[in-house]
């Protein structure tokens, strides 16, 4: 079928038949938590209290983030390439594996999270105000390990087989629970944060067992097979080897989140960590389509890699850096303009908006050069140029944001440092990855076109 052989038809179009349904999904799967965010920011009585608590709790639910991204960005380009080289037994067996990984790694985060969730988020910057509500969260949450990881990690080789719509609908069912059951148990049952958690867990449990219905059906081209289950420790080095930016970018997420909400904590209090939960939401709804767009593009750029179209791998890549760019501009234009806009969808509480305007314009500040850092991470991780992805992902947070979070303050800028770290590191991040993947990459597959 056409809509499965990424060689045919125009590069462009692939992408954007990919990428439409793919955002959709990821925008669904953004819902079950910020859904969560809207109501928690609404609650009667709890001030800014309450997104301060879930922004403490954001570094954990960022590092199951993670060790999914490790597996589910791993395993999927090597699937696309398998793919398309024709390899069926190895795409299979890179399947079965993942879901194998996923599902141990889920049982282990579990355990460690929960029971240490208590000294992590003090360490993490709680106040005793504070943390009330980030356990009360926390510890409903974390029960959704499992359903998590296996539906993130998972989704991707619905899309790599080339059903982006299936992809789509695997997680309409679980945000639509959610939209229905937040309101529900927050406010008819007065369960407060620990209702949209529990929301949040059974929308992911829907989610999960339509991913694995799917995978093991007939509809699937690949699908999970008990003889592709046991771990081939050789095959999972590769996974984890492609999937390790992925890791990075989430783990080293996790790092500039406890950085900033320690930092914010200390120059301005828990408010302050409150509006970085803001920014934080905002800025996941806006990236949300040049994401999608990136990894939209990767099983394209994968399959065609595999099958040594490198003009079409070039097409490719040229589309979505134009696509991203734009898109961007626009958004950073319309953070500029409408911060009061943003900040008012997640409280009503008008010291936080009204304090949260500036930091939020800082924030954004050149918000473009995040397309940058997109398309040059997505094309190494498509064409499995695994230590050019990792070496980037670490450079923007873990070498520049997460140095600077700390020093900025201190050089008399307060907590308009801690704003500003982001977008000084997504200039220099972002054109560093650009411009490699540009020389190293693009053009050495002119050269190969031509030769």
């Amino acid at each position: 079928m056409q809509s499965t052989d990424f060689s045919r038809g125009k590069v462009w179009q692939n992408i954007i038949a990919q990428s439409i349904p793919l955002i959709l999904a990821q925008l669904v799967q953004l819902l079950y938590n910020v859904v969560d965010r809207i109501y928690i920011g609404h609650l009667p009585g709890a001030d800014s209290m309450a997104l301060t608590g879930i922004g403490l709790a954001f570094p954990l639910t960022t590092l199951i983030a993670a060790f999914t991204y490790l597996f589910g960005t791993g395993g999927t380009p090597l699937f696309s390439i398998a793919r398309g080289a024709g390899e069926v037994k190895r795409a299979e067996k890179i399947l079965g594996n993942t879901f194998s990984l996923l599902l141990g790694t889920s049982v282990v985060l579990f355990l460690f999270c929960y029971l240490l969730r208590r000294p992590i988020l003090y360490l993490f910057g709680a106040s005793d105000d504070s943390y009330i509500y980030a356990d009360d969260y926390l510890k409903i949450y974390l029960a959704g390990t499992s359903f998590t990881m296996l539906t993130t990690g998972l989704n991707g080789f619905i899309n790599a087989q080339g059903f982006p719509r299936m992809g789509m609908l695997t997680t309409l069912l679980g945000a639509v629970l959610n939209l229905i059951l937040d309101p529900v148990f927050i406010f008819c049952l007065n369960m407060g944060v620990s209702g949209a958690a529990l929301a949040t867990v059974l929308s992911q449990f829907v989610s999960c067992i339509w991913v694995l219905k799917f995978l093991t059906g007939k509809k699937a081209l690949h699908r999970i097979k008990r003889e592709n289950l046991p771990v081939n420790w050789k095959l999972a080095r590769e996974i984890m080897s492609l999937g390790m930016s992925g890791f990075i970018m989430q783990g080293t997420n996790c790092l500039v989140q406890v950085v900033c909400n320690a930092t914010l904590k200390l120059y301005g209090g828990d408010l302050y960590v409150g509006i970085m939960t803001v920014i934080n939401s905002a800025r996941e709804i806006l990236s949300l389509p040049v994401s999608g767009i990136t990894s939209g593009a990767q099983p394209v750029l994968g399959y065609s890699y595999g099958a040594k179209q490198y003009s079409r791998v070039r097409q490719g890549i040229r589309f979505t850096a134009a696509l991203g760019i734009v898109y961007t501009l626009l958004a950073w234009l319309f953070v500029f303009i409408s911060p009061h806009l943003l900040l008012s969808i997640f409280t009503d509480d008008p010291v936080m908006i009204g304090t949260g305007v500036h930091a939020m314009r800082l924030y954004f500040f050149g918000f473009f050069f995040m397309s940058f850092q997109f398309t040059g991470q997505s094309t190494f991780t498509a064409l499995g140029y695994s230590r050019h992805a990792i070496f980037f992902s670490l450079l923007r947070k873990a070498i520049i944001v997460t140095p600077l979070t700390l020093l900025l303050p201190k050089l008399g800028l307060g907590v308009d440092g801690v704003f500003l770290a982001e977008p000084v590191s997504n200039a220099i991040g972002g054109l560093a990855c650009f411009v490699t993947m540009y020389f190293a990459l693009y053009r050495k597959l002119k050269k190969e076109e031509s030769g």
